[in-house]
């Protein structure tokens, strides 16, 4: 989403792809680069996003590993910024009529989702995760069939198709309570497609768990090795990690959480001081959040060229001010190509929004205070 002088840079990444859900194979992939603005540039771009905004009667929803910009524009124009189903959550509740998601591809895929009606924009419609490439919907639904008797729970970082195919959609935040639950009523679960947060799920609840071997480029390379010697040198710092990490890394923590736990962590936990395994988007909003407090990201395996991602999601990273404004400033005009909305199946849409819709039936009976562990009438059986 640039002009045609603008030189893009090309990254190469690889992640690993389970071949029938077991050994997994290197595959390769590409992110772009997008170029740094001028002080001068982000100045102009945040106004002329302020206007089409107001003009196109559209709001921005970013993710919280996404540039800072996003984030502070998005709340500064009345948008959100949050994990990925909250986004989707509010952009549905919300009067505008076009949601600008900044953030990876399955996050627009589910705003469509629960928002069928509405037009979604993003960026960058090739912004993806290693996740959701390394779970092949065609793939993953001969997985399931090899398990009819397990009941299928899928993490929300995959794609529109492979939600279809799901019993149960969950997030980090939820997905210990809704296992649980299911384990409690005597079901065996097949679980996709983050293999770290299946087994810290699986080691959590005691449930019996059958794992597709993804995982998250970025969550993998924390080190435990390298954490146990930055907290050696910072002997009075707190640490908080992301379950999507290797369970070496998670035996260290003093908080095991999603984004909204690890911020809810940083904010109540007694210390001066943290070290982060997780995206180091993250940071901007842990320390607007915590003025008087220090955070540190988790080391990683390599070093700038040698590392996959560096701690930072190379997809997430192709999301800019130039982009957001070339989609607002194209929408609803003659002749435009209206190629950055995303598109999912009437038929996908009315699949997915099933186990979406179990996961927020169970999740708001737990805020109305419900017991833990309870299926919600007409939506846990499946």
């Amino acid at each position: 989403m640039t002009d045609m002088n603008t030189v893009i840079t090309l990254k190469e990444v690889d992640y690993e792809q389970p071949e029938g859900g077991g050994v997994c194979a290197t595959k390769h992939a590409w992110a772009r680069v997008p170029p740094e603005p001028s002080q001068d540039e982000r100045a102009a771009l945040k106004d002329k996003i302020r206007r089409l905004l107001k003009e196109k009667n559209a709001v921005m929803v970013s993710h919280y590993y996404v540039h800072p910009d996003l984030q502070d524009l998005a709340e500064e124009t009345g948008g959100i910024v949050s994990d990925s189903l909250e986004m989707a959550r509010f952009g549905r509740d919300h009067a505008a009529q076009t949601l600008v998601v900044s953030g990876v591809r399955f996050m627009g895929e589910t705003a469509k989702i629960l928002s069928p009606e509405k037009t979604i924009l993003m960026p960058d419609l090739d912004a993806t995760c290693s996740l959701d490439l390394g779970c092949p919907a065609d793939e993953f639904s001969a997985f399931c069939d090899q398990h009819p008797d397990r009941t299928v729970v899928v993490y929300a970082n995959t794609s529109a198709a492979v939600k279809a195919r799901a019993d149960w959609v969950v997030t980090s935040s939820c997905a210990l309570d809704i296992v649980r639950a299911l384990k409690d009523k005597g079901h065996k679960i097949l679980w996709a497609p983050d293999r770290h947060l299946g087994d810290y799920i699986q080691r959590e609840t005691g449930a019996d768990m059958l794992l597709w071997q993804g995982n998250c480029i970025v969550h993998d390379e924390f080190k435990a090795v390298e954490l146990e010697l930055l907290k050696a040198q910072y002997p009075q710092a707190k640490v908080l990690v992301h379950p999507e990490s290797p369970a070496a890394v998670i035996a260290l923590a003093d908080a095991v959480g999603s984004t909204s736990a690890i911020l809810k962590a940083a904010q109540e936990l007694d210390a001066p001081l943290f070290i982060v395994a997780t995206d180091k988007g993250m940071m901007h909003k842990l320390r607007t959040l915590n003025p008087g407090k220090t955070f540190i990201e988790a080391p990683t395996a390599g070093d700038s060229a040698t590392c996959k991602s560096c701690a930072h999601c190379p997809w997430m990273a192709m999301n800019g001010l130039a982009g957001v404004a070339q989609v607002l400033e194209n929408l609803g005009q003659a002749g435009a190509n209206n190629s950055q909305a995303i598109a999912v199946d009437s038929a996908i849409i009315d699949r997915a929004r099933l186990p979406i819709d179990r996961m927020l039936a169970f999740t708001a009976a737990i805020k109305a205070g419900q017991q833990h562990g309870s299926l919600v009438p007409h939506f846990g059986a499946a």
